[in-house]
């Protein structure tokens, strides 16, 4: 927009670097001084204004912001980079017409051109005159819309999902990269309940941009790049309502490690190799208490597929031999609401902040927010019991089981598995579809808690609290807890 009068026509979808205009760039390069005449400096004239971030909603710190005469041919450029706030200035204009525009990476990543802006100064007056990068709902229009037949309107459908993938290492913008995203769809019919995975796939162009058009808004993605055997881990990402959203995405190569499950068992009983992956990275970071920021011990962090830790007393954790790329951070303390968030495993990544919800006050919000979603009396349960589609359990059977933790219930029970890994954490895991084990989503009162470790769910529920547990396959847990994309089963627990 740059704060003209220019419509959204007037921008291009470039992957490319923005050009203001050819006579910008060569003296933006060569000159950042006006000569003028004595006479012309006292006049004081000024142009002032904010450089802002349509897309973010925040000012646009450290913009180029370039200004050229319009009616001088022999007037050098001259170039103000605009502060923490957005703000930027000119002052000793002599009286004349000018344009105006300015630089950022944040354009290049967004694959647009910004019009300039026309700005006519008079001798001894201050003139205001902001820029701004396009918002979200005409980058979208430009980007994914279709012209109407019937007028010079834009029509969209659908969220844009846009960025660079890049490689991890060196930061250089990667080419022929797929970039795909998935999201779940489910369709109530009267025949029963239909559940589709749509995916968008395109390739990266020689700058590494990419477009995907007709996401989901308002929802979650599952966003991945690959490249040969490089890529990222599938990252969850939730696109905002407006339906824009730019994600850049970093490649990196990793090394597979095969971990098999060397404890003697029936072979119907063991569990798959798993695959670890490791590289060079390293993501550092500090864990703290949402509450009152205080630092969080004893927490562990774990990379998706990759190196584990736990914080020290400080809250601060070490990831050495990450795998470089874009990857999942998974963060969980006993007594706290597990998070996980997409991180970006590159040479100078700051440190990680992560801050942890306690879990009383997680569900606490939620009953006064949606009381319908957090399910303090198992409604449902009985109903549900009587299609026999899952297993159940009630605070008898768990008696008579003899029980001492919430954990013992998934103990001996068929189709369940109850172990330790290699840090002494136990897990629960379930047959998934496909008849491996896997480790199911947990839901505690209808909250979903991400898949918890037994140690964890000990930790949350005890046992004289649980109501009654539920136990599902990916095929037969009711749609209102389906997980996007998990591959496994589900655990309800309610509590009393």
């Amino acid at each position: 927009m740059g704060g003209g009068d220019a419509g959204p026509e007037t921008l291009m979808r470039a992957p490319r670097a923005v050009f203001l205009t050819t006579a910008l760039f060569a003296v933006a390069l060569s000159a950042t001084a006006q000569v003028t005449a004595p006479h012309d400096r006292l006049a004081g004239a000024r142009i002032s204004g904010v450089v802002f971030d349509s897309v973010a909603r925040a000012p646009l710190a450290s913009a180029w912001v370039q200004l050229v005469a319009s009616d001088s041919a022999g007037a050098a450029a001259r170039t103000a980079i605009s502060d923490s706030t957005g703000h930027y200035a000119f002052d000793d204009l002599p009286e004349g017409r000018y344009r105006l525009g300015f630089f950022h990476a944040l354009l290049d990543s967004l694959g647009v051109n910004v019009p300039l802006r026309e700005v006519a100064v008079r001798r001894g007056r201050a003139t205001r005159a902001d820029l701004a990068v396009p918002s979200g709902a005409t980058l979208r229009a430009i980007i994914c819309g279709v012209r109407s037949p019937r007028d010079s309107g834009l029509v969209v459908s659908g969220a844009t999902v846009i960025g660079v993938v890049r490689e991890a290492r060196g930061g250089a913008p990667a080419a022929n990269a797929t970039v795909s995203g998935e999201w779940l769809e489910m369709s109530f019919l009267t025949t029963g309940v239909d559940r589709r995975r749509p995916r968008l796939a395109v390739t990266t162009g020689a700058n590494g941009w990419f477009a995907l058009c007709n996401a989901p808004a308002g929802g979650t993605m599952f966003l991945t790049a690959s490249r040969g055997a490089d890529s990222t881990d599938l990252i969850e990402t939730p696109v905002p309502a407006d339906g824009f959203l730019r994600r850049d995405l970093y490649l990196g190569a990793a090394t597979s490690i095969l971990v098999r499950d060397t404890a003697p068992r029936p072979d119907s009983l063991a569990l798959p190799p798993r695959v670890v992956r490791s590289g060079s990275g390293r993501v550092t970071g500090i864990v703290r208490r949402a509450a009152d920021d205080r630092p969080l011990a004893g927490a562990i962090v774990h990379l998706s597929d990759g190196p584990t830790a736990r914080t020290d007393e400080r809250g601060a954790f070490t990831l050495a031999g990450a795998p470089l790329g874009t990857r999942t951070l998974e963060v969980r303390s006993v007594g706290s609401y597990p998070t996980r968030r997409a991180v970006d495993v590159i040479d100078g990544a700051p440190p990680v902040q992560v801050r942890l919800a306690n879990f009383q006050a997680v569900l606490d919000t939620v009953k006064i927010l949606a009381p319908g979603a957090a399910d303090r009396h198992g409604s449902g349960f009985d109903v549900r019991s009587r299609t026999g589609l899952g297993r159940y359990l009630t605070a008898q059977d768990l008696e008579r089981r003899g029980a001492l933790f919430t954990s013992d219930a998934f103990r001996n029970l068929p189709g369940t598995r109850l172990e330790r890994d290699t840090i002494g954490m136990r897990h629960i895991y379930v047959r998934s579809a496909f008849g491996e084990w896997c480790e199911p989503s947990v839901h505690i009162d209808g909250l979903y808690m991400w898949n918890l470790d037994a140690d964890e769910i000990d930790g949350m529920v005890s046992l004289r609290s649980v109501r009654a547990i539920e136990l599902y396959n990916e095929a037969t847990t009711p749609p209102e807890y389906q997980r996007g994309l998990s591959g496994c089963g589900t655990i309800l627990i309610w509590t009393k």
